[in-house]
C-alpha cells in the first residue's frame, strides 16, 4: 500500500469518525495539540487502524509519534514489512 494512500484513508476517518475539520488534518499537524486527538479517540483509532488495515497497534510504540506523518509513518512499517 502506498504512503499517499495510508495518509488518505487516515485522513477519512478522521474527518468521517472524528468529525474533525479537514483543514486541520494535514501530514505536520499534531495530534494532540492541532488535531485534538486524546487518549479515549486513541482507543477508538486502534479498532479502526486494525479493521483498515489488518494489523493491531501496539500503545507503546506509539510514544515517538506526534505529528500525522509520524502516525501514518508507523502505519507504513507495518503494513510494508
Amino acid at each position: 500500500m502506498e504512503k499517499q494512500e495510508i495518509y488518505q484513508k487516515v485522513k477519512d476517518f478522521l474527518v468521517a469518525d472524528f468529525e474533525i475539520d479537514e483543514a486541520v488534518v494535514k501530514p505536520e499537524a499534531r495530534l494532540r495539540e492541532d488535531i485534538g486527538i486524546d487518549s479515549l479517540d486513541f482507543v477508538d483509532i486502534i479498532v479502526i487502524v486494525d479493521r483498515t488495515f489488518g494489523f493491531r497497534i501496539v500503545p507503546e510504540e506509539l510514544k515517538s509519534v506526534v505529528t500525522l506523518e509520524d502516525f501514518c509513518n508507523y502505519i507504513d512499517s507495518k503494513v510494508n514489512k
